[in-house]
């Protein structure tokens, strides 16, 4: 049966998801996208060949909604569509702090709602996506979003009081990581190397050392002493780290995101 898929704003996070899509096998015929940026309209029906209506025409036809507009956007777009949002349309919010009673309480259909936090890697099929279900979402609803986000990278499901977290910690996790490296690179340059040879090197560094973490199952403590030498290099360095305290500052950035998360919410 041929399911057609709504993707309500086509920005970063809303484009990598019809990025993602397109890449693991869904016809572009079976793709809405609503998008109100005229020039990000044209761009996205020459690049990948989908459909692109207003948003109500394009709620009306969804069999399986994706909401992937910024959180202070998701009231006005409710507003807009919530007539037109059949109850056996499928709701996959991607939308940061934005629970599924507010959206549940926005959709007069009552809709099986299921919220979604991923992240960016998306684009190249490696994202981490943690969701859960509202009140009306049955476990098929949950299997449905599952298969939607599974060929794009990792999917696992948590209790909703969790997601805060999660957005802090894997949903904006990408750029803590390509602010890390960045660092590195520069530090690089600083002793003397070429930028593209620093790039190349902490890229590597970087892909090889995440596939040691998952595919060793070892915690990431013991790979580090693996590495520490005594009186070498390394442990020179995490001395430092630790002096400047980045430990207890990464610490407290992701606390600082979890609270952001809340307060997306709550406005």
């Amino acid at each position: 049966m041929v399911m057609i898929v709504a993707v309500m704003g086509a920005g970063r996070l809303g484009g990598a998801m019809l990025s993602g899509l397109l890449r693991s096998g869904h016809a572009a015929q079976d793709i809405v996208v609503a998008e109100r940026d005229a020039d990000r309209a044209g761009e996205i029906v020459a690049r990948h060949g989908v459909e692109v209506q207003a948003p109500t025409v394009a709620a009306a036809k969804a069999d399986v909604l994706i909401i992937g507009v910024k959180p202070q956007d998701v009231g006005t777009l409710l507003a807009e569509i919530g007539s037109v949002v059949a109850n056996g349309t499928l709701v996959v919010s991607l939308a940061a702090g934005i629970t599924t009673d507010l959206l549940e309480e926005r959709l007069p259909s009552l809709p099986p709602v299921v919220r979604v936090m991923t992240n960016t890697p998306l684009l190249v099929g490696e994202a981490m996506s943690a969701i859960c279900g509202g009140r009306y979402a049955e476990e098929k609803h949950l299997a449905t979003a599952e298969a939607l986000l599974t060929p794009v990278g990792r999917v696992t499901r948590v209790a909703e009081s969790q997601l805060d977290a999660v957005t802090a910690l894997s949903g904006s996790g990408p750029a803590y990581f390509f602010y890390l490296v960045d660092a590195m690179i520069e530090a690089g340059v600083l002793l003397g190397l070429p930028r593209t040879l620093a790039a190349e090197l902490m890229t590597q560094t970087a892909l090889g050392s995440a596939r040691m973490l998952r595919e060793s199952g070892e915690h990431p403590a013991l790979l580090r002493e693996a590495v520490t030498s005594p009186a070498g290099t390394t442990i020179a360095a995490l001395r430092e780290l630790d002096r400047r305290g980045v430990r207890a500052a990464l610490m407290d950035a992701l606390e600082a995101a979890s609270s952001r998360s809340r307060e997306l919410g709550r406005s």
